[in-house]
């Protein structure tokens, strides 16, 4: 199989698998409203062969592989009803400032210790 094939297999499979219906399943509709979800869908993949041996006549070189992955995160839903149209996100924001100010944090740690290493240089 060549690397072209093997790279062509794995887009197709990954973007098969790399779909909402897929992960969250249709849209549900329950009485006027339809809730229609949405997700964020990313996905990766890499592949080669060889060929080719090692210089004595007994050996035979070949190989080849692939891989990939597929990761879906959930972004909200859309509801739709006949008065209006909304999306709702999902998302936690107490999470999402945690994380900020963790980063931040961090930063200025690491740069008051660079300083200080830069001090004791001198």
């Amino acid at each position: 199989m060549s690397s072209l094939t093997l790279l062509q297999s794995l887009h197709e499979n990954l973007a098969t698998a790399a779909k909402v219906k897929s992960v969250f399943g249709e849209p549900i509709t329950a009485g006027e409203k339809t809730i229609i979800p949405v997700a964020r869908i990313v996905y990766g993949f890499g592949g080669g062969t060889g060929s080719g041996g090692l210089e004595t006549k007994t050996a035979r070189g070949e190989g080849g592989g692939g891989g990939g992955g597929v990761r879906a995160l959930p972004v909200g839903v859309f509801e739709v009803s006949p008065k209006e149209t909304r999306f709702v996100a999902i998302g936690d924001r107490k999470k999402s400032l945690g994380t900020l100010l963790l980063g931040a944090g961090l930063g200025l740690l690491f740069a008051r210790r660079k300083r200080s290493a830069a001090d004791v240089d001198r």
